[in-house]
């Protein structure tokens, strides 16, 4: 059994837990298309607490969702629609499965779908055509609607970039409390353009300072300013 991510790195041994849990499936073999998740105690998803165990190796209790299914027992099925392989799918799970889960879908009802989805305070919904063959990335046949959330964070501090990245590498962000701890919330910096990164290492570099402002440490290093708001 293998985990490879989107871009076919093979992280098996990041989540033997993961791998443990796959082997209750009964097949000989099968290439299963899912998302590995932190789920809270109300059943939600959540993708900080999902940041936070991959950052410190806390990786046992994380579940993986099952949501498509190209090829089993020596068949490819990649070819055939997408509700006839989540049919197959589905086929693979039963009620008690610690670790994995079967993503179950509703035909039909998008608003009223969505509708609900954001009530429960969820991200959104994925929309996808049902008589659709298997095909990588999007290509046109599902569609995200998220759910509006917004909300404002102060910026404590940030990390070094690595790779290519220059500049910086992800935005530290925290919120006060009630009782005027402050407190962490997570990172940012997907979708920051080049010239922002180096504005905002120019904005936060003479902010450095020696002594972490966050009532409890977040869960991986960084360097720490005075809170920007």
């Amino acid at each position: 059994i293998r985990l490879l991510t989107r871009t076919g790195l093979d992280w098996s041994h990041r989540y033997q837990a993961t791998i443990a849990a796959l082997r209750a499936l009964s097949v000989k073999d099968a290439y299963v298309d899912g998302e590995l998740c932190a789920v809270r105690a109300d059943g939600v998803t959540s993708f900080s607490r999902l940041q936070a165990a991959m950052d410190e190796g806390r990786t046992g209790d994380l579940a993986f969702f099952a949501f498509d299914l190209l090829f089993l027992n020596g068949e490819s099925i990649a070819k055939l629609p997408l509700i006839d392989r989540k049919a197959r799918l589905e086929g693979l799970f039963s009620t008690d499965m610690p670790g994995l889960r079967f993503s179950d879908h509703v035909i039909g009802d998008g608003p009223a779908f969505r509708k609900h989805a954001c009530r429960l305070a969820l991200e959104g919904a994925i929309s996808k055509r049902i008589d659709s063959a298997y095909a990588s990335g999007n290509r046109g046949l599902w569609v995200k609607s998220k759910c509006l959330n917004r909300e404002e964070f102060i910026v404590v501090g940030w990390t070094d970039p690595t790779g290519s990245r220059p500049h910086i590498g992800s935005l530290l962000l925290g919120y006060y409390t009630d009782d005027g701890r402050l407190m962490y919330a997570g990172r940012a910096g997907t979708g920051i353009t080049v010239a922002e990164l180096k504005r905002l290492a120019r904005r936060l570099g003479p902010l450095q300072a020696a002594r972490m402002p966050l009532d409890v440490p977040p869960p991986r290093e960084g360097r720490f300013g005075s809170p920007l708001e």
